[in-house]
């Protein structure tokens, strides 16, 4: 799983298969990256909203394995919707990691967390302000790829508009229960390649007995199957932990969900509540 790769608008090659390391502590997530590209990672996801960039950096710093042979991606933080300070966010991310580059930066939502599903203000100018930040960083090297996060379709027209250069992922929500088929077949028609965090639902894929019975039918755990799942929807997958055992097992994913099954995964019924995570978006509709 490790040697595949998804190609960007812009020629650039990005491993299929991520490390995600949201609420992994900054004191852990320099082991943690080590441990992920010593198994064969070769693509790592962050934040600023994670708090653990310079842990990350270190990690790929100190772990032995060319720069150039990992992809590394952060996000702008999502209260930032001007470009001075998105600029500003995006040198400080270089500053924490040690890094001369970044692989890939992104928007990490169009609107601050605090608002997130409570407003329907979708911050177009703050957007379109941090983008034109993202390009003038692309631009001066300092950045391979730039996209977005959390961007339902609305928010991506309204930035394509006005942007010089077009963003070049969308990374969202997507497992079993709760998968935006047309919003991944739009940005795809877009030349978007998607990315899907939390592939296991933060943990509530594990609770449903329909996925549990198809993991068990292809003799995989359910993590394996969720993976899976959004690998042959043609996404970037990121799923997150510090365990060694739970890196090496979700990189286990020689097995082909058949046509049907993927069918029927698709339509299984879509998760209600994530609990504490529930501010994250369930998909439906152009905003």
């Amino acid at each position: 799983m490790f040697n595949e790769k998804l190609t960007l608008a812009n020629g650039v090659e990005v491993p299929q298969l991520a490390l995600g390391t949201w609420l992994i502590d900054d004191s852990a997530a320099a082991e943690a990256v080590k441990a992920a590209l010593s198994l064969g990672y070769r693509h790592i996801d962050t934040a600023q909203a994670y708090g653990n960039e310079r842990g990350v950096g270190e990690g790929v710093r100190t772990s032995g394995i060319p720069r150039k042979d990992i992809f590394v991606t952060s996000k702008v933080a999502a209260e930032h919707k001007d470009y001075k300070s998105a600029a500003e966010g995006i040198d400080e991310t270089l500053c924490k990691t040690g890094l001369d580059y970044l692989d890939m930066m992104i928007i990490h939502s169009p609107q601050p967390w605090k608002l997130v599903n409570q407003s329907d203000d979708r911050f177009v100018e703050g957007n379109r302000q941090a983008w034109r930040a993202l390009e003038d960083a692309y631009k001066a090297g300092k950045l391979r790829a730039i996209g977005v996060s959390n961007f339902l379709q609305g928010d991506i027209e309204s930035l394509w508009e006005t942007a010089e250069i077009k963003p070049m992922v969308d990374q969202v929500l997507c497992h079993i229960s709760n998968s935006p088929i047309e919003l991944i077949d739009y940005c795809t028609a877009k030349g978007i390649v998607m990315e899907a965090y939390s592939p296991v639902a933060h943990g509530e894929a594990m609770k449903n007995p329909v996925i549990a019975e198809m993991a068990e039918k292809y003799g995989v755990s359910v993590p394996q199957l969720c993976i899976r799942f959004d690998i042959q929807l043609g996404m970037i997958v990121l799923p997150k932990t510090a365990d060694p055992e739970h890196m090496k097992k979700n990189a286990e994913l020689d097995f082909i969900i058949s046509d049907a099954d993927m069918e029927a995964l698709k339509n299984i019924k879509h998760i209600e509540n994530y609990g504490e995570h529930s501010f994250f978006p369930v998909f439906g509709g152009k905003f």
